[in-house]
């Protein structure tokens, strides 16, 4: 059974994501801070008979990621689709927020996916299959001055994603991005719409690979 391991999965487009991919036949691994929260995400899949894992991680922590990606491949076996959903959405002007939670926010906007990029990365490559996923956001291409660190969080994953894509198609890994430019909130149509996009993206023949989806086009 192929493995889809969601980093920073929320009721939004990181469970209809990994709901997406249950669907397919793959086992998921939902992880995040919250283990509550995660159960009762989990709970929904497991009542629609899918298999379901759950972890928790800090994704400010790359550490702490790196250790779930091992830990996941210990135990289950190969990572065979990884999707970065975490993000701090935090509402500051660059006037209002503390230097120490813009760190922070970073920490988890862009430092997060890093780590979980370059803990992934060199195992599928090595197999000569992978997908990288990562859920991106308008924010990167309309910067907002109220939602400064999530903006440049946004530009940065939209960055590893374009610029890891050429060295790691060559290798047979896929990494691309859809990015967001839309309010999305739990069990939405835009938030299914989006899982169906990421799908399709893992799907694409090697021949027609692409780095970015826009969402709404």
């Amino acid at each position: 059974m192929k493995t889809f391991l969601s980093i920073g999965t929320g009721p939004g487009i990181g469970f209809e994501t990994a709901a997406r991919f249950a669907r397919e036949g793959y086992r998921v691994v939902l992880s995040a801070r919250n283990a509550d929260k995660l159960d009762a995400l989990a709970k929904a899949l497991r009542e629609a008979n899918h298999q379901v894992e759950v972890r928790t991680v800090d994704a400010s922590n790359p550490a702490n990621v790196i250790a779930l990606v091992n830990e996941v491949e210990s135990t289950l076996g190969a990572v065979d689709v990884l999707h970065y959903n975490a993000a701090n959405l935090r509402q500051a002007t660059v006037e209002a927020q503390p230097a120490d939670s813009f760190v922070s926010d970073l920490a988890v906007n862009i430092g997060g996916a890093l780590a979980a990029v370059q803990a992934v990365k060199p195992k599928q490559e090595s197999r000569g299959q992978g997908t990288i996923l990562i859920t991106g956001g308008g924010f990167a291409l309309y910067p907002s001055p109220d939602y400064l660190s999530l903006s440049i969080g946004k530009a940065g994953t939209r960055t590893i994603a374009l610029g890891l894509f050429e060295s790691a198609k060559q290798k047979n890994v896929h990494i691309a991005t859809v990015t967001v430019a839309t309010f999305v909130s739990p069990e939405s149509k835009e938030a299914k719409d989006i899982a169906e996009q990421f799908w399709q993206l893992h799907s694409q023949p090697q021949a027609s690979w692409t780095a970015e989806v826009m969402y709404p086009a």
